[in-house]
């Protein structure tokens, strides 16, 4: 009986974070720039002393060389924030673990100067999706006490066609040092997770997982029903698929071959942040973070169709918005590193 109570308590505390994360997705841009999504994790971290907040503005990012995001930003009067929640418990299970969550948070994608088409782009207030699933999970994982070290690393910024917006043919500096020639400003996102995954790493996560709303393609070949997963440890990803498969938030495994890597060389720079191909998009934007998930394990979810639906999915999802896809996921995963 205190076993089932005890499950019951978790789902609950999960479910009230999942909702939560709904909340923040299905917000407007307008409403939930990126300066206010700051103040929200400002909050989540209030709820717990295990939490750290921290947040740089655009000053700050400029100063530190991160120059993918920098750039993402630059078209739009909203200033971008690098958000962080570290979540360090009294006895970690393990000390020699700490998981690095990555969230893109695009809190408004035109696409930029490579401007999307206006038919449903009202639905891009949700292109913060993995973000918003990253900061609530961590939300989730503090109430519930789960001993594992977290660090939460979320870019935020618009994506907007201003006077100031970074061009087509461009070429930026990552913080990693590796230099972008941005050929499609509507690449955006992982652009932003470039800088994110670098600093995530140096700051000492030793297992790296982002979450995207990342590519359309992925919604062409998966629907609304899995995200797709890629990853560079095979350990690794079983531990996420495992999670996958357990919480509910579906994921399924991707290729990630090496050669898929040429068609990001740039004649120009380092790497192009997209390809003049339609083909294999959410693996070549993985093959892309590849290149700046640093050393040690690192795992991609494309959440693209899972993050916020066109329409009624069929099951407890019976309209249109955001679902809080990851929440339970991450829930799962770090209840499953925690055990011995």
């Amino acid at each position: 009986a205190a076993e089932a109570a005890e499950e019951a308590r978790r789902a609950t505390v999960v479910a009230g974070w999942a909702n939560r994360c709904r909340d923040l997705v299905n917000a407007p841009g307008n409403v939930l720039t990126p300066e206010r999504l700051a103040d929200r994790a400002e909050e989540i971290a209030g709820g717990s002393a295990a939490l750290r907040f921290e947040a740089l503005g655009p000053d700050e990012i400029r100063a530190a060389g991160m120059g993918a995001l920098e750039a993402v930003s630059r078209g739009s009067d909203n200033p971008p924030r690098l958000i962080t929640l570290a979540y360090e418990p009294e006895q970690p299970a393990r000390a020699d673990l700490r998981v690095g969550l990555v969230g893109k948070a695009i809190t408004f994608d035109s696409g930029g100067l490579s401007l999307k088409p206006a038919l449903r782009m009202d639905a891009m207030k949700s292109d913060m999706g993995g973000g918003a699933a990253v900061l609530t999970a961590v939300g989730a994982i503090a109430e519930l006490g789960v001993p594992v070290r977290i660090l939460a690393v979320v870019p935020s910024c618009e994506n907007m066609p201003g006077g100031h917006a970074t061009r087509p043919g461009d070429i930026v500096t990552s913080l990693s040092g590796k230099t972008i020639e941005i050929t499609n400003t509507d690449a955006e996102g992982r652009l932003i997770l470039a800088d994110a995954l670098w600093f995530a790493r140096e700051s000492g996560a030793t297992h790296v997982l982002d979450l995207a709303t990342l590519t359309g393609g992925v919604v062409v070949a998966m629907g609304d029903q899995y995200a797709g997963l890629l990853g560079n440890d095979e350990a690794w990803l079983a531990e996420i698929e495992a999670a996958a498969a357990a919480s509910g938030d579906h994921a399924w495994r991707l290729p990630l071959h090496e050669r898929y890597g040429r068609y990001n060389e740039s004649a120009f720079a380092d790497l192009k942040n997209s390809s003049d191909y339609r083909q294999a998009s959410p693996i070549l934007a993985a093959a892309f973070l590849q290149e700046f998930a640093g050393e040690g394990p690192w795992a991609h979810l494309d959440v693209a169709g899972t993050a916020y639906l066109e329409r009624g999915r069929g099951d407890y999802y019976t309209r249109l918005g955001a679902t809080g896809y990851g929440v339970r996921l991450l829930a799962e995963l770090a209840r499953r590193l925690s055990s011995p």
